[in-house]
């Protein structure tokens, strides 16, 4: 006779791959190179700098 199986673990282990693999396809789909994200950071960060340097002081 064969061992039994745990189906919980089975249907988890199924389930993560599936997860990991969607995941996998949206990071292609929608993810950013860290090139993008350290431009962005670069932008935001100008802009920042010339709205907190135009400030009125009262």
């Amino acid at each position: 006779m064969t061992e039994p199986v745990n189906l919980n673990k089975f249907r988890k282990e199924k389930a993560r791959t599936e997860n990991k693999a969607r995941a996998d396809q949206n990071a292609v789909a929608f993810g950013r190179t860290k090139a993008e994200k350290d431009l962005a950071k670069k932008q935001q960060h100008k802009l920042n700098q010339n709205h907190e340097g135009r400030k009125l002081d009262k």
